[in-house]
């Protein structure tokens, strides 16, 4: 094998695992995004949207 060869399937090895790794890089996965409708708010203690209490 070249050394052309050599490097070319080297690169293709490792490029893989560079993206992963940037594609986890930062995010927070033990965390979910709730959105509740308007006029409800996210009740941690019920785990449901909540109808807004107003005054």
């Amino acid at each position: 094998m070249t050394i052309k060869t050599l490097l070319a399937a080297s690169v293709l090895l490792v490029v893989p695992a560079i993206a992963q790794a940037q594609c986890s890089w930062g995010a927070s996965s033990t965390e979910a995004q709730i959105s509740c409708a308007g006029g409800m708010t996210w009740d941690a203690e019920a785990m449901a949207c909540v109808a807004t209490a107003s005054s």
